[in-house]
């Protein structure tokens, strides 16, 4: 494994088939980070605010929900406790591509864990199974780091933007219609179906909660419900 870190050979090759690979992913990486500066922006957050958030999260999802609770005045426990919960499936991620990155070294693991995302996931594991040949962390870092850096430029670009668009334009709408699009797709099977159709259902219900649970609440209890039709559905 010390020559896959060493020998320069495949350096290129791996790394730019990472990129490659995630380069038709970035057509809908690139509207959502803008969304989120411009959201950032609504939410009364400046550029450094806004990037600073970007680069220590990195989490599109969990990301817009933390913005949209901040412009709500939520208490930040509420905050960290629904991003947390948002990317709860990263457990699960890290827990999957783990044994593809056991013998490189810790430092080098904690780096690859930093830039974990659902696609860089998704067509890192494809890409083991279909070349064992292939350098693990090359590969991967091309694909994700790719589009951690698209993100951190798209983002940026949204919060320019952002702050020269008149409040007239109501570009705040723009937020609910991303988590649409990633809802939608989503929604395959039926435990799937049935934590959205819940999360949603009681998010809107528990919308008056004090502290702003509401969206906290709806969160938790999709995630429950779908583990429930998970394990009784089988």
């Amino acid at each position: 494994m010390d020559g896959d870190l060493l020998d320069g050979n495949s350096f290129d090759g791996d790394i730019w088939a990472g990129v490659r690979d995630v380069s038709p992913l970035l057509l809908g990486i690139v509207p959502f980070g803008l969304v989120a500066g411009i959201a950032a922006v609504n939410a009364g957050l400046g550029l450094a605010e806004a990037v600073g958030m970007s680069v220590i999260v990195f989490a599109g999802a969990s990301q817009l929900a933390a913005i949209e609770l901040i412009g709500s005045n939520a208490p930040l426990a509420v905050v960290v406790g629904t991003a947390v919960v948002i990317n709860v499936r990263m457990v699960m991620y890290s827990a999957s591509i783990a044994p593809h990155f056991a013998d490189y070294g810790r430092r080098l693991r904690a780096g690859l864990a930093y830039v974990l995302t659902d696609q860089a996931y998704a067509l890192s594991v494809a890409e083991f199974e279909r070349n064992p040949e292939r350098s693990r962390w090359r590969y991967y870092l091309g694909a994700a780091a790719t589009l951690w850096v698209v993100w951190q430029i798209a983002t940026v670009v949204g919060v320019v933007v952002g702050a020269s668009v008149p409040d007239a334009w109501g570009l705040t709408f723009a937020v609910p219609l991303v988590f649409l699009a990633l809802l939608v797709p989503a929604m395959k099977d039926r435990p799937t179906t049935a934590a959205a159709v819940a999360g949603g259902t009681i998010a809107v219900v528990a919308a008056g909660l004090p502290l702003n649970l509401g969206l906290l609440t709806g969160a938790v209890s999709g995630i429950l419900v779908g583990l429930l039709t998970e394990v009784f559905g089988e």
